[in-house]
């Protein structure tokens, strides 16, 4: 018998045999399928390890095949033999085996053992018209919502839920989302531990390229959602864009030398405020070490300069990192758009540049504070839907400003609790050296004349601006997986760039 002869026509099934369709409406299958498919694993189990893409319970249509599968794998986490004779006690009564023969058909699934010869063919057709029963299920739903004229509905809204369930569809999370069981969870997170054994560096997630941060944070973890925050003026446009080409750039290095996972991934940066030039220059400026202001006026060094701008701009030619600078955003626009980017380009990091300018529906925006509690959640639903860190910058009150200690705290994030309330972590950003350039005191004669309370006056303040050039200091005010504290950072303003300093006595980066 061929392999192909095992691959049955699917059939569209009646509904009333699935539990989880409507009633009387027909849906694809293929029954001989799942029953030789689950004959082939209760005669050698070891089969279901070798599968590239293992098949859940919820991808069978049959009840009992459902429960079946799902009996399996719970003896085979154990350790345990999953076989007709080790089923039978599970399934003794069991209503839904009862229309198929009762216990006895649990033997008559591995009579003929045709399933072995083409397990994977027939796993993959399974995963298939699981597929296929989901796309029908959302294109009900969005028939029925679209025939719906009445005042309250938003097309909009519905185009971006109806994407959102295509995307969960073809990412294979939408198949049958029950509630995950605390052992698969903390196989889950067995493996991020062992990522950051592994690493060397105690990463788990993707790389910030900025060690003080990496070792704070443990890397940008997925489904979190950061806030960046900082008065104008601090750099966190700066950092943000570091960070999202450094993640970039670590995904790019692995792709051309392999090796291990380096924790960089390709990057969706959504700038509100900045254009794509704009972006680019910025990071040209930084890899060519060429300050940003002479690039964009052309004084970049004679013959010297422009070598190193070239090298730099072919090194990074095939960056991943894709920079949308839609203006007036929408929050669903945003989330469709980061949708497809996952899928076309599977990108592990999206940064938003910034919370506040983009817009929510128009259901909120009469007033602003529930505005931007809808932009939040949203980017927090991103996170979490796409499976990857999101990176959103927002701008501090001015309350800041009027006290006497410039650093930042969580009762300064503008507009909103609900921020602060979303976020798995929130980051300031602070430079004293900004602050202490706006005191500069009266500068002190060359030629002597000043008095000597002048001269002692600046010359305290310069000393204090040599003990704070370049130096900043990410605040970490919140932490869900770990705690809270100061990292020292090095600002380089002629090149917008930051960097990690190799000392790290961090009382040494007090910037008070």
């Amino acid at each position: 018998m061929s392999e192909d002869s095992l691959l049955l026509a699917p059939s569209v099934t009646d509904a009333s045999s699935g539990d989880s369709a409507e009633a009387g409406r027909a849906l694809p299958s293929n029954v001989e399928a799942e029953a030789a498919f689950l004959g082939a694993i209760l005669i050698d189990n070891s089969i279901y390890e070798e599968l590239p893409n293992p098949l859940r319970p919820e991808h069978f249509f049959v009840p009992a095949h459902r429960q079946i599968m799902e009996r399996v794998l719970t003896m085979l986490e154990r350790g345990a033999t999953a076989s007709p004779v080790t089923l039978k006690p599970y399934f003794e009564g069991n209503e839904h085996l009862a229309q198929l023969g009762g216990t006895t058909y649990l033997a008559r699934l591995t009579a003929d053992g045709h399933g072995l010869l083409a397990t994977r063919q027939l796993c993959e057709q399974i995963y298939d018209l699981a597929l296929l029963r989901e796309l029908v299920t959302v294109g009900r739903t969005l028939v029925n919502d679209a025939l719906d004229t009445s005042e309250t509905v938003e097309p909009l809204k519905q185009i971006e839920v109806a994407e959102k369930a295509l995307f969960d569809i073809a990412e294979g999370t939408n198949v049958g989302n029950a509630a995950k069981s605390f052992g698969t969870a903390a196989k889950e997170a067995l493996k991020q531990a062992q990522r950051a054994m592994n690493s060397g560096r105690g990463l788990s997630g993707r790389t910030t390229g900025l060690p003080t941060i990496d070792e704070k944070t443990a890397g940008l973890h997925d489904s979190d959602l950061i806030i960046l925050a900082g008065r104008p003026g601090m750099g966190k446009t700066s950092l943000v864009t570091n960070i999202a080409f450094n993640t970039a750039y670590a995904y790019l290095q692995q792709q051309r030398e392999g090796g291990p996972d380096s924790g960089g991934a390709p990057v969706a940066f959504f700038s509100l405020e900045m254009s794509a030039d704009q972006l680019a220059t910025r990071i040209l400026s930084e890899q060519a070490e060429i300050s940003s202001e002479n690039l964009r006026s052309g004084d970049i060094g004679g013959a010297a300069g422009f070598q190193r701008l070239s090298e730099a701009s072919q090194r990074l030619a095939d960056l991943p990192l894709y920079i949308d600078d839609t203006p007036a955003l929408t929050i669903d626009g945003l989330l469709m758009r980061a949708r497809r980017l996952k899928r076309k380009k599977n990108i592990g990091l999206v940064v938003v540049d910034y919370l506040q300018l983009l817009q929510g529906s128009s259901r909120s925006k009469d007033n602003r504070v529930n505005e931007i509690s809808e932009i939040s959640r949203g980017l927090k639903t991103l996170a979490k839907d796409l499976g990857v860190p999101v990176i959103a910058l927002s701008q501090l009150s001015r309350a800041v400003e009027q006290r006497e200690d410039k650093k930042p705290q969580l009762s300064d994030l503008r507009e909103s609790g609900s921020i602060e309330q979303d976020a798995d972590m929130v980051w300031f950003i602070y430079r004293a050296e900004y602050y202490h350039e706006q005191s500069k005191p009266e500068e002190a004669a060359n030629d002597g004349s000043s008095a000597p309370d002048v001269v002692e006056k600046y010359d305290a303040w310069f000393q204090k601006k040599l003990e704070l050039k370049n130096k900043a200091t990410l605040i970490v005010a919140k932490q869900r997986h770990g705690s809270t504290g100061n990292v020292p950072l090095l600002f380089h303003g002629e090149y917008t760039k930051f960097t990690s300093p190799e000392y790290r006595d961090y009382s040494d980066y007090d910037q008070s």
